[in-house]
């Protein structure tokens, strides 16, 4: 563990007679890679390794933490400004250095942690999760919740074309994400900077509201397609992830197959076709992928008979799967 060591300065240096580096040559040049060695301000000190606050155990948080350290008001509209090129389209952000600060206290780089914000507004809390990933290889994800509120028409962000907060929040996570790719970042970073909109709705199924003796024999018939008309393939796929509990942020791939539009979300883990006129020979393919579930629209099939031979066709060719309709 004695070896020379070349700082930013330029300076050489060795440890001091009869003493040695804590850490091995090998183990110091990878933390040097990953910006994990410290070199004081003008980097002229002896190298120390930096910790993150998430790896210290039991640490106690000062209760006051200063401007220089975790940034103001005026330095979140000075991010804004570099995204927006007005420091005004959003009245109160939060500068990301302060989000930074506690997501080193509260979440670690390794454990998959979800952030949570459930008034998004200029997403600043996205911005510094991805740029809290960059700098440490984290792998951590964010959920934003933001109402569609409209913005003033006397405001800023109207003047640039934004209609709603939401629309603000969706643009500054697009921009940070391309700022932070293009910017130094730690090598272990998986560089995703991706991100899924949803919007909250009713449900996708109509509502029914008949009492039997309500009904004549040509009402059943009309109902049996319960799905409301206006409603996309697109939004029964995402009805059957939350149903089925699969991760929304999972990748979705569309494919046609036998000129049908076939969803595999997670390559095999959900195969979903949404469309009508469903033949056997297209189920007995399916069934061939041996999918972890399989979704159909009830009212998809060619015929009775198709709809009634699906569970036996993936008895026989796929037996683990899950069949459902809907």
């Amino acid at each position: 563990q004695f070896f020379e060591v070349e700082l930013p300065s330029g300076r050489k240096i060795t440890p001091p007679s009869g003493r040695s580096w804590g850490l091995v040559e090998r183990t110091f040049n990878e933390l040097r890679k990953d910006n994990r060695i410290w070199f004081g301000a003008n980097g002229d000190n002896v190298p120390r390794v930096k910790r993150f606050m998430s790896e210290v155990e039991g640490q106690t948080v000062p209760t006051y933490w200063g401007h220089e350290e975790v940034g103001s008001n005026e330095a979140a509209s000075e991010e804004l400004l570099g995204i927006f090129d007005t420091p005004k389209i959003f009245d109160t952000p939060k500068p990301t250095k302060l989000l930074k600060r506690l997501l080193e206290i509260g979440t670690s780089p390794e454990k998959g942690h979800i952030v949570l914000d459930f008034f998004a507004g200029s997403a600043s809390t996205a911005h510094a999760v991805l740029a809290k990933n960059s700098e440490d290889g984290g792998n951590r994800r964010f959920i934003m919740i933001q109402m569609p509120e409209p913005v003033s028409d006397k405001s800023e962000a109207k003047k640039y074309g934004f209609k709603s907060i939401s629309e603000i929040s969706k643009t500054r996570i697009r921009a940070a994400g391309r700022q932070i790719l293009e910017a130094d970042h730690h090598s272990n970073w998986n560089r995703d900077v991706g991100f899924r909109v949803l919007k909250v709705d009713t449900s996708n199924m109509k509502d029914v509201y008949y009492r039997p003796d309500q009904l004549s024999q040509g009402d059943l018939l009309s109902s049996v397609d319960n799905v409301k008309p206006d409603r996309t393939p697109e939004d029964l796929l995402f009805q059957v992830l939350v149903d089925w509990g699969v991760d929304l942020t999972l990748p979705i791939r569309r494919e046609t197959i036998q000129g049908k539009t076939i969803f595999f979300v997670d390559e095999n883990a959900l195969v979903a076709c949404f469309d009508t006129g469903v033949t056997e020979e297209l189920v007995k393919d399916l069934a061939k992928a041996e999918p972890l579930r399989v979704v159909f629209r009830d009212n998809g099939f060619e015929s009775d008979a198709v709809k009634i031979n699906v569970e036996q066709i993936f008895r026989q060719l796929s037996p683990t799967t899950e069949v459902r309709a809907i």
